[in-house]
């Protein structure tokens, strides 16, 4: 690839991030962010872009990987052993390792090690690194979910590439709060996601793949920068590195270390690497049993500071298990007061021993998250509390496989598990409460001023609370209780959709409210009369039987039951009419590019399904009409090709008539 090739990598992730935030904006959560014809452009200019390059990146819009299912993973043996580097805590030692040849400094990052082979121009297989480094595991179905995975690159030769699964932190402390059990540290997230059998399920965890080495058969190349190179112009992102030359003195070595910073890179790293940049020097120095004499690693030293423990926090998770985190007098550790610590199990409270003002022993692991490193007092006295902080349920003991032991909350009917559904009710395609965010109402449940969705309408009894309440004032107030207000006033489908009945999601909410009539009313009297919603277009078996188990809860029933008497139903505005039967677009696919005058583009899809026909996002065979706005984008060319039935607004709207 030539340098005008490679200059144009940049351009293609920024059209993936920007086409990627439109689809979201969209589908999402149906609030379009830019034109039809703008979006179509971005997509014809990154697929121009790839045909040039000969790269297609796998979060690349053009190339949607399909989810995929294994029923366990398979053991594939490594190319070449899988060998460590060696270790250090000193950096004198690196300094005289780096007196011997020229080096290439770089983060040690702290992920899953990966091995990724490519063959004439295809990704073709994932492995992990296994636990000794001669046999990993194929996870090849779910590395091709990852963010930036090269899957067709412009080199046709056969070769290896070995780096590291990481996360960015931001993006850790996002996912993992919406996780029922939280992780410790993305490096857990990163090989949990990683070794999923099904590979939808790590599909949002947002992984990337750093790669820090090149394995090519019959490789004559002569420099570490080389293979870099070769690495960044097929598309790889390559660990962040500096190249040092032998005998520029320990000052320049020590300058370089300094320079990298963990607190302010954006992955989790736990150390720096050290590496001969000339391969054949590298090789001639052979390996030990554990390690390659080409490398060091250089671990960073844990300063330790001394504080007094002063006791241990609760919370529940919405999966019951209860989160345990230290508590401690403030100490400042590298210009930042620190005063908690998370104790990841039971087994490690036992082991620490701890009892209130005791002095214990606080650092930072990797210079990052804040950790206890041993309790110097050990009077074993704390008495953790075995009753749920949020239902006063008594607390059992779930012990892993591997001994492991947590807490856990088993009453299905606990505040802090209701989080969730809190959650979904609020939703802006359910009732669309705005300024309730899982993090405001886990504070609003936690502190007992939400109960039951009703409680939600009665949220101005706590107005001076809520107001001084953090990230609120009279301004959140006052939009929060607009939202709550407007969302009384609600549709049948919406409130079904809202309960959050497995399967029975918006499209079965807007097939009830149709059979219905936009009835509450007539629903809950089909209901008691055991109606067969298997009758309904769509609705099968369990679908069926998910509607009754829904309605005959009577604990889930205490949730939902007082809203009756605070909502008003409305006539729904997407609910077949008598004239829709009979219409010309009943049981059509429609499809809309872009702009139209009269409707937005939730409102047009909305009149589309109150016609009885299927609102469509793409043109494909099974498209029967286009509905052109002004400035459309390239749906236009391929309903022409399709030959399909192509209606300016003011046809659509004479043909309704």
């Amino acid at each position: 690839m030539n340098n005008d090739q490679y200059n144009k990598l940049p351009k293609m992730r920024s059209l993936i991030r920007r086409i990627t935030e439109a689809d979201t904006a969209y589908f999402k959560y149906d609030n379009p962010i830019i034109s039809d014809r703008d979006y179509d452009l971005m997509v014809e200019e990154l697929k121009t872009l790839e045909k040039e390059t000969g790269i297609i990146l796998s979060n690349s819009p053009t190339n949607r990987v399909s989810g995929e299912v294994l029923s366990e993973l398979k053991t594939v043996q490594h190319s070449k052993p899988m060998l460590s580097a060696d270790k250090t805590k000193s950096e004198d030692t690196l300094v005289s390792f780096a007196d011997k040849d020229d080096v290439l400094l770089s983060w040690k990052l702290d992920g899953l090690t990966l091995v990724l082979r490519y063959d004439n121009g295809k990704f073709r297989q994932a492995i992990t690194r296994g636990t000794d480094g001669i046999f990993g595991e194929d996870v090849t179905h779910t590395v091709k979910n990852f963010l930036n995975v090269p899957l067709t690159i412009p080199c046709k030769k056969k070769f290896e590439v070995r780096g590291e699964g990481v996360i960015l932190w931001k993006n850790f402390e996002s996912i993992n709060n919406s996780l029922d059990i939280p992780y410790s540290h993305p490096r857990g997230l990163a090989a949990g996601s990683v070794r999923k059998l099904d590979s939808t399920d790590s599909k949002e965890r947002k992984l990337e793949f750093i790669a820090f080495e090149l394995i090519m058969p019959n490789d004559r190349t002569a420099n570490k920068l080389d293979h870099f190179q070769f690495l960044t112009t097929n598309g790889f992102s390559v660990v962040p590195h500096i190249y040092i030359k032998a005998g520029t003195g320990s000052n320049k070595v020590l300058r370089a270390i300094k320079d990298f910073n963990p607190a302010g890179y954006e992955y989790p790293v736990d150390g720096l690497i050290m590496e001969y940049a000339d391969i054949a020097y590298g090789k001639s120095l052979g390996s030990t049993g554990h390690h390659e004499n080409r490398l060091i690693a250089l671990k960073w030293e844990d300063e330790l500071y001394e504080t007094k423990f002063t006791g241990i926090e609760m919370a529940v998770t919405r999966s019951g298990m209860v989160s345990l985190t230290a508590l401690f007098e403030p100490v400042e550790i590298d210009g930042a007061k620190v005063s908690r610590a998370y104790l990841h199990n039971l087994n490690m409270v036992d082991n620490l021993q701890l009892g209130i003002g005791d002095t214990i022993s606080v650092y930072k692991a990797n210079k990052i998250i804040p950790q206890i490193a041993d309790n110097r007092t050990r009077s074993g006295t704390y008495m953790i509390r075995r009753e749920c902080p949020c239902c006063n349920a008594r607390l059992t003991i779930h012990k892993s496989s591997g001994g492991t032991r947590q807490l856990f909350c088993d009453n299905p009917h606990c505040t802090a598990k209701l989080v969730r559904k809190f959650v979904h009710f609020c939703k802006k395609t359910r009732m669309n409460i705005e300024g309730l965010s899982e993090k405001t109402l886990t504070k609003f449940i936690s502190r007992g001023w939400i109960k039951d969705f009703a409680d939600l309408y009665r949220l101005e009894q706590y107005k001076d609370k809520i107001i001084n309440t953090d990230g609120f004032g009279m301004k959140s107030y006052e939009r929060l209780q607009t939202s709550i207000e407007k969302s009384r006033h609600c549709t049948l489908n919406k409130f079904i959709a809202a309960m959050g009945i497995p399967m029975v999601g918006r499209t079965a909410g807007r097939t009830i409210s149709r059979y219905f009539n936009g009835s509450w009313s007539a629903f809950e009297q089909a209901l008691m009369e055991n109606f067969d919603f298997t009758n309904l277009k769509d609705f099968g078996e369990v679908m069926h039987e998910n509607m009754y188990l829904w309605y005959t809860d009577k604990e889930n029933e205490k949730l939902w039951r007082p809203l009756l008497s605070i909502l008003e139903f409305r006539e729904d505005d997407i609910i077949m009419t008598n004239n829709a039967k009979t219409n010309v677009f009943t049981g059509k696919t429609i499809v809309t590019t872009g702009k139209l005058v009269g409707y937005t583009r939730n409102g047009i899809n909305n009149r589309i399904m109150s016609l009885g026909a299927k609102a469509g996002s793409s043109v494909t065979r099974n498209t029967d009409y286009l509905i052109v706005g002004d400035k459309p984008g390239s749906k236009l060319t391929k309903a022409r090709e399709l030959g399909i039935t192509i209606l300016s607004e003011q046809e659509f709207e004479s043909m309704i008539a």
